[in-house]
C-alpha cells in the first residue's frame, strides 16, 4: 500500500508537485518577511546606538531633559575621573566621551572674508588616539570619499554632500563659529582634511567630525563632554544588561540633588529611538502574526481543496474494502510529506533571498531626502535563528490541518453513496 501511495504522489502533479510548490512559495515569503523586519530593526538600533544613543548614555540630569538643544552649558565635567571609574566598574563595556554642538562653518576667500558658509551639526570624538575605537565604530575610514582621516590637531571632516553644496576643496581653512559652554562666542580655525558619506540622509546633509580635544578647547569645555556613551563589546543591544548597568550606576548618585550630577539612561529610555523600537516591536509581532495567519489560511485551503478533489479516489478505495481509518491516516501522511517537502524548499529559498538582502540590501535613499531621523539609506535583512523554523508553522501546521478537516468527511461516507458516485 505504501508503494501504491508513493507512486500515486509521484505520478499525479495535483497531489505532489503543485502542493509542494504552493507550500514552498508561502514558506519562502514567510521566511523572507521575517528576516527583513528583523534586519530593519537591527539596522535602526545599531545606527541609533553608534551615532546618537549608545547602548547606555551618561549625561547630567539637566542635559538629559533637553538633549535635542545640545545645551553644553549643562555638560558633564570631570570626565577625566569619571571615564576611568566606568572602565573599572564595568570593564566589559567601551566608554567614550563625545561632544555634540551646532554652528556655522565659514570658508574665507583670499582676503580672509567670507566666501561661503553653511550650518553644521558637529560631533566631537576621539580621532587622534592610536587605536581609537571611535574611528572603527563610526567606520570613518570606510566612509571617506575624498581626502583622509585627521592626523593631527586642527583637522576636521565634513560630509561630502555639504562640501559639494558649498563648493569647497580639501585642505582649505574653515572657521567654526559656535557658542562656548559659558555662553560666549567660539571662533576656531580648522583644516578640511577629508569628506565622508555615512549613508544616512540626516547625517550627510551637514555633519562636521572633529577630535574631541580640539572642540573642548574651542568651546571652553576642558575636561568636559556632552555625554559619555557605553557600548557592549558585540555591538548588540542587550536590554537586560543595559538595565542592570543603569540601575547600578544611578544607585550611586540617586541621593545627590544636583542638576549637574550624572545620570545613566539606556537606548530604550531615550526619546526617539526608545519609542520607535517599542513601536517596531509591537508591529513586528502583529505583522508576523497576521502574515503567518494569512499564509496558514491559504495553505489550509490548499490542503482542504486537495482532499475534496480526491473524494472520487477515496470512494474507490473504500469500495474495494480499505478501512476508513487507514484512508484517513494515508491522507494525513501525504499532507505531512508534501508539507515537509514544501517547508524545506521554501525555507531554503527564503534563506537564500534573505542572505542576498543581508549582504546587499535595498537602497531607499531616494525616499529619505527630507528625513530628519537617523535612518540608514540601505536596508538589509538579517538571518536570525527563528528563520530556520518559522516557515514550518504555516508550511506543516496549516497543510496538515487542511487535510485533517477535509478528511473528516471520509467517516460519513456510506456504501450506497459510493456505488452511486462510481456509476456516475
Amino acid at each position: 500500500m505504501i508503494r501504491f501511495l508513493v507512486k500515486g504522489l509521484l505520478r499525479d502533479p495535483n497531489r505532489s508537485v503543485f502542493p509542494v510548490l504552493i507550500v514552498g512559495a508561502g514558506v519562502m515569503i514567510t521566511v523572507l518577511f521575517y528576516c527583513w523586519v528583523l534586519g530593519v530593526r537591527e539596522d535602526i538600533t545599531r545606527t541609533s546606538a553608534v551615532l546618537d544613543t549608545g547602548h547606555v548614555k551618561i549625561t547630567t540630569k539637566a542635559y538629559g531633559e533637553i538633549p535635542g538643544q545640545m545645551p553644553n552649558d549643562l555638560a558633564l565635567s570631570g570626565i577625566g575621573r569619571l571615564v576611568p571609574e566606568l572602565f573599572r566598574d564595568c570593564p566589559e563595556m567601551d566608554w567614550v566621551p563625545r561632544i555634540k554642538f551646532g554652528g556655522l562653518l565659514d570658508f574665507p576667500d583670499d582676503k580672509g572674508e567670507t566666501r561661503v558658509q553653511g550650518p553644521v551639526l558637529g560631533m566631537a570624538v576621539d580621532l587622534l588616539t592610536p587605536g581609537s575605537t571611535e574611528v572603527r565604530r563610526l567606520n570613518l575610514a570606510g566612509a571617506i570619499v575624498r581626502g583622509r582621516l585627521p592626523e593631527k590637531p586642527g583637522e576636521i571632516l565634513v560630509s561630502e554632500e555639504f562640501a559639494e553644496k558649498l563648493g569647497v576643496d580639501l585642505y582649505e581653512t574653515a572657521t567654526l563659529i559656535s557658542a562656548t559652554a559659558t555662553g560666549g562666542m567660539a571662533v576656531q580655525n580648522f583644516i578640511l582634511a577629508g569628506t565622508v558619506r555615512f549613508g544616512i540622509g540626516v547625517m550627510d546633509k551637514g555633519t562636521l567630525i572633529a577630535d574631541i580635544t580640539d572642540i573642548q578647547y574651542a568651546l571652553d569645555m576642558a575636561d568636559s563632554a556632552s555625554e559619555i556613551l557605553g557600548f557592549f563589546p558585540d555591538m548588540n543591544f542587550d536590554e537586560v544588561r543595559a538595565l542592570g548597568e543603569k540601575t547600578r550606576f544611578n544607585a550611586v548618585y540617586e541621593n545627590i540633588r544636583d542638576e549637574f550630577s550624572p545620570v545613566m539612561t539606556t537606548l530604550k529610555d531615550q526619546s526617539g529611538p526608545g519609542e520607535y523600537l517599542d513601536w517596531v516591536d509591537r508591529w513586528i509581532f502583529i505583522f508576523i502574526f497576521v502574515f503567518i495567519l494569512v499564509m496558514s489560511i491559504v495553505l489550509w485551503n490548499t490542503g482542504l481543496m486537495s482532499g475534496i478533489r480526491r473524494y472520487g479516489e477515496i470512494g474507490v478505495r473504500l469500495a474495494i474494502g480499505e478501512s476508513k481509518g487507514h484512508v484517513y491516516q494515508a491522507l494525513i501522511g501525504e499532507a505531512l510529506a508534501t508539507g515537509m517537502a514544501g517547508s524545506i524548499l521554501g525555507t531554503f529559498l527564503g534563506l537564500g533571498f534573505s542572505y542576498y538582502l543581508q549582504e546587499v540590501g535595498i537602497d531607499i535613499s531616494g525616499m529619505l531626502q527630507s528625513a530628519a531621523i537617523l535612518f540608514p539609506n540601505i536596508l538589509k535583512a538579517k538571518i536570525g535563528s527563528g528563520a530556520f523554523y518559522i516557515g514550518f508553522i504555516p508550511g506543516l501546521g496549516a497543510t496538515v490541518l487542511g487535510s485533517l478537516v477535509s478528511g473528516i468527511s471520509i467517516f460519513s461516507r456510506e456504501t450506497s453513496q459510493l456505488f452511486k458516485e462510481l456509476e456516475t
